[in-house]
């Protein structure tokens, strides 16, 4: 495919970009996202539907007979306060499901994917003499709490739009820009969020015989829960535990009745993820019995996200492709990430091959630095960092011509 048209576009997609970063919103708030998508979508004279699962839009793009490829990039933001100086960075503040004020950011690169797959429509609009079939672009809200993918398939996807014959999309990652990385079978990790609520008797800090202390019970369990992995998984399995919030009390001098501890699981087999989720339910309620509780501890799932698994052939098929259109050194082997996704269950629901992708979105230079001082880990922002946010290019370059070249290997 001829991509000269992407210096004519390439300035306003920029400014999509910085707008897009500096006007973040939240899971299933993403309105004046889906507003600007929805409007570009229908200058490029896309079938256009707003609405779905939520805040989702949906646009087709119907080129005569042949196969349908969906195409799709998430844009919801974090409750994250954005610390990276730039002069487009978020100051927007927004309200969290439970009430609170929080901040907002873009801090998992969300803006660039809407803005690639608008870019990238835009060059298969302009090049509709060179393929055939159909595209299903998806602009999905809500992926950070595992939620939207669910919404739109539910608010019937893949009944009211033309069903898929594969599901492409990409993730920007802080490794080179440039550089795009695949990964063949088990992808991206299952992922459960839990919060724990464990029940003790509240009292005086002067008469702690007379309570049950929650907060001593939540820590004991917090501790126990460091073994789970490190001796009740295999060493050839992968699990994580980790505790990220424990909440309990507002006073020195006052015992609380209760703390909840918020709690994430990945795995990438399913009877590990069991075994797992039931040894932490097994400690759980044994510490409060140990602790003299009253009441049982109580769990809520939060979310969850399903394992991907990026379809072998569909895979090496993508990936030659990407090696012959960006060159066979900017195509990198990565291993499975234990982050997590939702966008695999388009494919699963659809009965179809899906291929999901990172590309780089860190200054060439300044990664080649890191690596050379092995300092990769300390001083490149990672994906939920305040101080995260790619560099504009050649990051949103690589990304179009990824999802452009990607696509045109599925379309006839």
């Amino acid at each position: 495919m001829d991509f000269r048209r992407w210096d004519d576009i390439r300035e306003d997609l920029t400014a999509l970009y910085r707008d897009l970063h500096a006007h973040p919103e939240l899971s299933f708030q993403e309105h004046r996202t889906a507003a600007e998508v929805a409007r570009r979508l229908g200058e490029l004279g896309l079938e256009v539907t707003t609405g779905v699962g939520g805040t989702g839009v949906v646009g087709v793009l119907r080129n005569g007979a042949g196969p349908t490829v969906l195409l799709r990039a998430d844009f919801d933001a974090l409750p994250v306060e954005e610390r990276t100086g730039l002069d487009y960075a978020s100051t927007e503040r927004a309200t969290a499901s439970d009430g609170s004020d929080v901040p907002v950011m873009h801090a998992c690169g969300h803006d660039m994917h809407v803005t690639c797959l608008i870019g990238a429509l835009d060059l298969l609009v302009s090049a509709r003499a060179s393929w055939s079939g159909t595209v299903l672009a998806v602009f999905q809200p809500a992926e950070e709490i595992g939620a939207g993918a669910r919404a739109m398939l539910d608010d019937g996807l893949l009944e009211r739009f033309p069903r898929p014959d594969v599901c492409l999309g990409q993730h920007v990652f802080p490794f080179q820009s440039g550089f795009v990385g695949m990964m063949r079978g088990p992808s991206m990790s299952a992922a459960d969020s839990l919060k724990i609520t464990m029940f003790g008797r509240g009292g005086h800090g002067s008469q702690p015989q007379n309570a049950v202390d929650p907060v001593v019970m939540a820590s004991a369990t917090v501790l126990r829960l460091q073994t789970v992995v490190s001796r009740e998984v295999a060493g050839d399995d992968t699990a994580v535990v980790t505790v990220g919030s424990i909440r309990a009390g507002t006073q020195g001098n006052i015992i609380p009745d209760r703390a909840e501890l918020l709690v994430n699981v990945r795995s990438f087999d399913e009877r590990v993820r069991e075994r797992v989720l039931a040894a932490i339910r097994r400690i759980v309620r044994a510490e409060a019995v140990a602790s003299g509780a009253d009441r049982e501890p109580e769990f809520e799932q939060l979310n969850r996200f399903p394992l991907l698994v990026n379809d072998p052939d569909a895979t090496d098929r993508t990936a030659s492709a990407l090696r012959a259109a960006l060159g066979e050194h900017a195509v990198l082997d990565l291993p499975p990430a234990m982050a997590s996704e939702d966008v695999g269950l388009f494919g699963t629901e659809a009965g179809v091959p899906t291929c999901y992708w990172f590309f780089g979105g860190t200054d060439p230079g300044r990664f080649q630095k890191a690596l050379a001082e092995d300092s990769v880990a300390r001083s490149i922002p990672a994906n939920h960092s305040p101080h995260f946010a790619p560099e504009i290019e050649p990051t949103l370059t690589t990304g179009v011509k990824a999802l452009v070249t990607a696509t045109l290997t599925w379309l006839t």
